[in-house]
């Protein structure tokens, strides 16, 4: 009884798209209204994307299922993505990132240091690719100001190329400077 092989779907680029960043869930959030016949419930996600090779982006998904309310916060932390320059496994410079009452710090920090976050800050960092780094989360302890936050000091980042163009400067005179 065999019938005809059926020919196997070949991936669509949208499928691919979705291999090439990893998702990482920060929070799920039930909110409540009340209407004639008892509680209506709602679910908001907050969601970072990441390649782990300098691409991060981060989006909040409302839906009235959780796991609609994660894709949807996955597409559009996908439309935020931007790029940050990236110095080894670690930032090139210390940077503070501010957003509503939160304030993040982020150190870069020398090999074999690892990941010293909190969780928010962390799940923003490991999405981006960064391996050693120091960060101290001040303020809001709200983890959509947080990661905002996080996301705000991650943009500040300037490389040390880009930082010798915005000056004017030579790069290697900058270098001879740190060194002095």
């Amino acid at each position: 009884m065999a019938g005809p092989q059926r020919e196997r779907r070949q991936p669509r680029e949208s499928d691919q798209a979705k291999s090439e960043f990893q998702e990482r869930v920060i929070q799920v959030n039930r909110c409540a209204k009340v209407v004639k016949g008892g509680r209506r419930f709602s679910f908001s996600a907050l969601v970072v994307v990441g390649d782990g090779q300098g691409h991060v982006g981060a989006g909040l998904g409302k839906a009235n299922e959780v796991p609609e309310a994660i894709r949807k916060g996955g597409e559009q932390a996908k439309k935020n993505l931007f790029k940050i320059p990236l110095a080894g496994n670690t930032i090139p410079h210390e940077v503070i990132g501010h957003f509503g009452a939160g304030r993040v710090l982020l150190k870069p920090a020398g090999e074999g240091t690892g990941v010293i976050a909190g969780g928010s800050v962390r799940a923003v960092l490991e999405a981006v690719g960064i391996r050693n780094i120091l960060t101290k989360s001040q303020g809001s302890r709200n983890p959509h100001n947080v990661v905002k936050a996080a996301l705000d000091g991650l943009r500040k980042l300037r490389s040390p190329e880009e930082a010798a163009r915005l000056r004017g400067r030579e790069l290697s005179d900058i270098r001879a400077e740190q060194g002095a």
